[in-house]
């Protein structure tokens, strides 16, 4: 076999040279055997073709991604033309009825200030307590130990509660008693030494306090929480003795100035409004009460000193929302037991 002749096989069959035209590159055969129409590629079953032929059609799945880009921009002048319509908006949740709720927990969830002043009737229940301290104030001193064991019971009851701590009667009673013994103790030494009598009465209570919470079995922070609660509570039942250990004259001076400051700022003005007018009420009962008792003009001193505490304390039972319970004992109470102090500093320095 000559090597200038190509090998046949059987069932080959060679194809005609490129130079016979473009008409149909790929020949009879190929249409044929694999089913395309009458011998051309397409020529009957897809129409007339173009001088190189047709590629067959691909998948539709392996289409490329610039026919579907195309689709949705054909799509896109049409969605414009027709907006869908916009769905309703849920209806909000009907707000729940706080008709019910007492008037702190109303301002707490309304979200509201934190600071709820007592109002009138816990500043008439003040103002009555200090008529009866200073009325009782010119009689003898055990006489006058019943309004003052009154108020300090109150102030330790009110603290706690307060402070979120109820019912704490352990604390409670803690407070109380050290008071008492505060009060046993000035009834029995001579004016003079109440500062040191209320000192080492306070000294020993809070030893005794600090022994009782090392007992307590609760977290760390529960103990603390009631240790400082059990020391205000107790330090604040102790001044309020001193409206036992002060002058007559000068527990009759505060006591009004602080029964006319604590009405005068439960009154319905603006904070700073009431504010000043308090503090001048109270200046002007001290003036008032001092001409009736003898103490004479420094009373509007003692009676601006007292009415300021007054309103400090009122301003601290006014806090962190404050209950009913709370305006009731602590907004009744720790008006005349802030106001103790200065009434003995200021009757001793001024008298």
């Amino acid at each position: 076999m000559s090597d200038n002749q190509p090998q046949q096989y059987p069932g080959y069959q060679p194809r005609e040279p490129y130079g016979s035209g473009y008409g149909s590159p790929y020949g009879e055969s190929y249409g044929e055997s694999y089913g395309y129409g009458n011998g051309q590629y397409g020529g009957d079953a897809y129409g007339p073709q173009d001088a190189y032929g047709t590629p067959p059609p691909a998948d539709p799945a392996y289409l490329p991604p610039q026919h579907h880009q195309t689709t949705l921009a054909s799509e896109e002048p049409e969605a414009r033309q027709h907006p869908q319509p916009a769905r309703p908006a849920a209806p909000a949740p009907a707000p729940a009825s706080t008709a019910h709720l007492a008037p702190n927990q109303r301002a707490r969830l309304e979200g509201r200030s934190p600071i709820i002043p007592p109002g009138m009737q816990p500043a008439a229940l003040t103002a009555v307590l200090a008529v009866l301290l200073g009325l009782s104030a010119q009689l003898a001193r055990p006489v006058l130990a019943v309004p003052v064991v009154l108020l300090q019971a109150v102030t330790a009851a009110g603290w706690f509660r307060l402070n979120g701590m109820w019912p704490a009667r352990q604390g409670i009673a803690l407070a109380f008693l050290a008071g008492l013994t505060t009060d046993v103790a000035l009834l029995a030494t001579d004016r003079a030494d109440a500062p040191v009598v209320a000192i080492g009465t306070l000294g020993v209570w809070c030893a005794f306090i600090l022994v009782l919470q090392l007992r307590n079995r609760s977290s760390a922070d529960e103990r603390m929480y009631a240790l400082t609660a059990g020391l205000t509570s107790t330090a604040l039942a102790v001044l309020a003795s001193g409206q036992l250990a002060a002058a007559p004259d000068a527990i009759t001076v505060g006591a009004a100035a602080v029964a006319v400051a604590t009405l005068a700022r439960a009154l319905r003005l603006p904070s700073f409004v009431s504010v000043a007018i308090a503090l001048v009420a109270a200046a002007g009962a001290g003036i008032g009460a001092g001409e009736l008792t003898g103490f004479g003009t420094p009373g509007a001193l003692l009676g601006l000193a007292a009415g300021g505490c007054a309103l400090i304390g009122l301003r601290v039972a006014s806090y962190d929302y404050p209950s009913r319970f709370v305006h009731m004992t602590a907004g009744v109470a720790l008006p005349l037991a802030l106001a103790a102090p200065a009434v003995y500093v200021l009757g001793r320095a001024l008298g």
